[in-house]
């Protein structure tokens, strides 16, 4: 008799993998056979979690096709089934798995635009909190300032990509043949800042520099670092707009102002 770990591993190995061989032993069969019983559950889960990329990836399933999307994302839940309940971050990982999916190839800028459907996704679901009142950064001493780290808002996202992927984006959700026949692939690249807004989703392109100045404070990075990393740009004219743009909700002031930065945004 197996441990309840044991059956819950093999039953979710039969669902995923649809090897039923151990799992079937422990299955009543109670008028359907245990294999039977089994796939029923396994087209369910299966369709489910096709449904969740499909709503978390529609410019990807519009560009490719039902019948491509579905093959490709029942391969990629083969390859990497999801470890949790939340779908959210699981959902991360199928742009990546696009980038090296050799049929799909042949749409170079397919991943790119994965990824910005992921950010568009998760800026619209991402919960709601005030931006950040520039007017509290005027009790922030002159000494304490390059020390500052910036809170980004819950719905901002950075999003790099070599193909012009938002004016991709934009055309196949308009279902705008013009806008679509009317790109240049090698427009790119683009640095992208995806927030939303009252509207919903807001795809913003930046300069390179000022996109790597946003990226290293949203990475968490202090105020001095991601000057530094930005290179030639305004960048107090550019924290002003992110500040009435509520791009950021918090800030503290960091005082070991010599810590490393979480990540490399260089």
């Amino acid at each position: 008799m197996p441990t309840l770990r044991e059956l819950q591993r093999n039953v979710a190995h039969s669902l995923i993998a649809g090897d039923d061989a151990a799992a079937a032993m422990d299955v009543v069969a109670d008028g359907l056979v245990p294999v039977a019983r089994l796939a029923v559950y396994r087209n369910t889960v299966i369709a489910s979690l096709t449904t969740a990329l499909r709503l978390s990836y529609p410019t990807v399933h519009r560009l490719v096709g039902a019948a491509f999307f579905e093959s490709a994302a029942q391969l990629f839940l083969a390859a990497q089934p999801p470890h949790g309940a939340c779908l959210d971050d699981y959902d991360l990982a199928f742009a990546g798995f696009l980038a090296d999916f050799a049929p799909a190839a042949a749409i170079p800028y397919l991943a790119g635009v994965a990824r910005l459907d992921w950010a568009a996704n998760r800026a619209l679901h991402a919960p709601d909190t005030e931006g950040l009142d520039p007017a509290r950064l005027a009790a922030v001493a002159a000494a304490d300032e390059p020390h500052l780290r910036f809170v980004p808002h819950p719905s901002v996202e950075l999003v790099r990509a070599d193909h012009p992927v938002d004016a991709i984006w934009r055309a196949v959700l308009a279902q705008d043949d013009a806008a679509m026949a009317a790109i240049e692939l090698d427009e790119g690249p683009v640095f992208l800042l995806v927030r939303r807004t009252t509207d919903g989703p807001m795809i913003a392109r930046l300069a390179p520099a000022a996109w790597r100045f946003t990226a290293s404070l949203c990475a968490g990075r202090t105020l001095e670092d991601a000057i530094a990393t930005a290179g030639q740009v305004d960048t107090a004219t550019l924290l002003a707009g992110h500040l009435i743009d509520g791009v950021f909700t918090d800030f503290a002031v960091d005082e070991g102002g010599g810590r490393q930065p979480r990540e490399d945004l260089s």
